[in-house]
């Protein structure tokens, strides 16, 4: 299978050259399409500027980037990216921000209404399309900010640590619910994530990055079966692979 995301040899610095701070390392993988893949790491190992750099919005010092074989130099609606600090328009209703990227490329009204009204039901938001984002539960509203994202229908879905502010009922709901609607759209993800559990239950694949600068320091193959409920986080091989995970990551 061709791959549909590709890093090649991607490193980023900052700072003076004469005395850079570098971000990333030689960092190269690769993520089919349709596949959801989790990264996890040590705080400051370049995950954020990772994610950045996928979405076109850093440019790597050396090394490239490739969507479906083409580089990756600037944002594109082929890319979306939630981060863990919901930002919807607290001024909008859940339609309007649902809709937002339809409406800033021009789609006729009631035609991005009948769009987002389906992307709210996909993430079961039915029934809260007049709400304002202060009438709605935190995790509601990365609901509500992952189907504006969804909205612009990107090819790569990129995750910050979505579910990072969420109690861990809650999270656990939400990690259920991203795997539905991933596997309903076959969406190709992209996650980082500090929860070890959570890498391991929703991933197909699981990267560790090193401490700075990030550099691939594992590859973990998740063979669980699917679909995986929560009887799954009790069980023996979901439990050595969380154990393998975290060896890992040292």
């Amino acid at each position: 299978m061709t791959p549909l995301l590709e890093l090649r040899h991607v490193h980023k610095a900052y700072g003076d050259p004469a005395d850079p701070f570098h971000a990333l390392h030689d960092l190269s993988f690769s993520i089919d399409p349709g596949e959801l893949v989790c990264m996890v790491g040590p705080s400051g190992g370049g995950k954020s500027t990772l994610l950045r750099l996928i979405a076109g919005l850093l440019r790597p010092t050396s090394g490239e980037i490739l969507l479906d074989g083409e580089p990756v130099t600037e944002p594109s609606p082929r890319i979306g990216i939630v981060f863990q600090n919901i930002n919807l328009m607290p001024w909008r209703t859940v339609l309007d921000n649902v809709a937002l990227p339809l409406e800033l490329i021009g789609v006729p009204r009631d035609q991005r209404y009948a769009a987002a009204r389906q992307l709210i039901d996909l993430v079961a938001l039915h029934g809260f399309d007049e709400h304002y984002p202060r009438q709605l539960s935190g995790g509601m509203q990365q609901r509500a900010a992952i189907a504006r994202t969804l909205a612009q229908n990107p090819e790569v879905l990129l995750l910050d640590e979505p579910f990072g502010a969420l109690d861990a009922i809650t999270r656990e709901h939400l990690n259920r619910e991203l795997l539905r609607i991933q596997r309903l759209r076959q969406q190709t993800v992209f996650m980082v994530t500090h929860a070890i559990g959570e890498a391991v239950f929703l991933a197909d694949r699981v990267l560790v990055l090193s401490q700075r600068p990030g550099s691939i320091q594992s590859e973990i193959a998740i063979p669980l079966p699917h679909p995986r409920t929560e009887e799954l986080l009790t069980q023996p091989d979901y439990l050595a692979l969380v154990r393998r995970v975290r060896a890992a990551i040292g």
